[in-house]
């Protein structure tokens, strides 16, 4: 059966969808996205829908706009619609806390994608493991010296994100506990608020006061795209300051393409969003969810009991010249053809 999306906001429009809940066998899962502005949103609404639709769930989508208010309110309408579940990005980390605790008060699950909430407990998280996004960089970084210098040895600009989103702070905890004991210097600047015309003007200046870099490590590609930018503007041809990425964008797979980067390390939305369906049957009965370690897609996922609830991390996985057409990644916007299971 052929899914209609459907992007809703308003209690009007809950309203009128509630005759789909019995569309499938098992009941309407609602998404709850923050938002469809960029393309990791609009790719997540795709792979929850076809996951779900893989385990008997319809999935019906409410989009925020990214205001917090509006979110609360889609909650709010959702919960009279007593679905089977809800699947929650939330805008606004603490102001979605009293929907989710109302939501699981009246016997709805809620299930959390991405944005990990550890101020109250849902029923299952489904979050990247950045910190080990921050390995897989090292340890392709290491490849890439080696390959090139014959050691792990050189210089390292390392652009952050902002220095206040835990995003890019686990990923530089994970890359820099990895390249502990090398001889390589690492020069670290944050790209304020993730601007990507910051992150240009650092790899500009730092091209100048430290002419020899080996290689730029950024923390998201379209960060990327403006260390390129300046690399041109240096007189830089592809290939002469290695480039790493992280977190699998368009724009990242693209320039892996044409050469300016070697490596992009993706952050697995497919693997996020199968998860979440793999182990929805258990979350929609109330049944136990047991730590451990759990094949997602073919990423060693595992799942630990927080304070929070049942908490699956999944891995990153790192994409080069050789594999970047893989249908496997997110970037490539096209969601896996094969069906996932329910986890018994």
């Amino acid at each position: 059966m052929k899914m209609t999306r459907r992007y809703l906001m308003g209690a009007a429009a809950a309203v009128a969808l509630a005759s789909s809940a019995q569309a499938q066998d098992k009941g309407t899962v609602y998404y709850m996205v923050p938002t469809l502005l960029d393309e990791f949103q609009t790719t997540s609404v795709d792979a929850i829908e076809s996951f779900f639709k893989d385990v008997g769930y319809e999935v019906v989508t409410l989009n925020a706009d990214n205001k917090t208010d509006v979110q609360q309110s889609q909650m709010a309408d959702t919960i009279l619609l007593k679905p089977a579940a809800i699947v929650l990005a939330a805008v606004d980390f603490n102001a979605l806390t009293p929907s989710i605790e109302e939501a699981r008060a009246a016997g709805i699950p809620v299930m959390q994608f991405d944005r990990q909430i550890t101020s109250t407990v849902s029923d299952l998280t489904s979050v990247a493991g950045t910190i080990e996004i921050g390995h897989v960089a090292a340890d392709e970084i290491k490849r890439l010296l080696t390959e090139k210098k014959g050691a792990v040895s050189g210089k390292i600009l390392q652009v952050l994100g902002d220095p206040g989103d835990p995003y890019t702070l686990d990923i530089q905890k994970g890359f820099e506990e990895m390249m502990d004991g090398t001889d390589v210097e690492i020069i670290t600047h944050p790209a304020m608020q993730w601007e990507a015309s910051n992150a240009g003007s650092i790899v500009a200046d730092e091209l100048l006061a430290t002419p020899d870099i080996d290689l730029i490590f950024v923390h998201a590609a379209h960060l990327a795209v403006a260390a390129v930018a300046s690399l041109e503007a240096a007189g830089k041809q592809p290939g002469d300051v290695m480039l790493v990425s992280s977190n699998g964008a368009p724009v990242g797979l693209d320039l892996i393409r044409q050469g300016w980067e070697q490596v992009e390390v993706e952050q697995p939305l497919f693997a996020q969003a199968a998860a979440l369906a793999m182990f929805a049957d258990k979350v929609v009965n109330g049944e136990e969810i047991a730590p451990g370690t759990y094949d997602v897609l073919g990423l060693e996922s595992v799942v630990t009991i927080e304070d929070w609830g049942p908490n699956i991390k999944i891995p990153g996985a790192a994409i080069t010249a050789g594999n970047v057409d893989d249908s496997r990644f997110w970037g490539n916007l096209q969601a896996p053809s094969d069906p996932i299971s329910p986890v018994e």
